[in-house]
């Protein structure tokens, strides 16, 4: 069926916000199972890596969760004006110790 102008079934609003296109989602999944079939290997070479240098480790397994894990975004929670609004909150988490208690085993 060609293009007509005015057709009412084109959406003109286009795709809603944040939803992915088919490509993307198939090569997503694509990847998802090809690490799956891999995940005992996966263990084993990040074991290998951390043995010697545990941080590149880390910063593999970060990598690799960003493929699969949403992002979470920094949020800053102020009152009025940019106002603190944690400034009067006081945790308290028991009695305090007196430095000449002793500690008992």
């Amino acid at each position: 069926m060609p293009f007509r102008k005015g057709d009412p079934n084109i959406n003109r609003k286009g795709r809603k916000k944040g939803s992915t296109n088919k490509i993307t989602k198939e090569v997503k999944e694509a990847f998802s199972m090809v690490l799956h079939n891999k995940l005992p290997e996966l263990e084993l070479w990040l074991t290998q890596v951390s043995h010697d240098d545990p941080a590149k480790a880390a910063e593999i397994l970060m990598k690799l969760s960003e493929r699969f894990l949403p992002i979470l975004a920094r949020t800053e929670i102020t009152g009025a004006d940019g106002e603190d609004v944690f400034k009067n909150v006081k945790f308290e988490f028991g009695p305090e110790k007196a430095e000449d208690d002793e500690v008992e085993e």
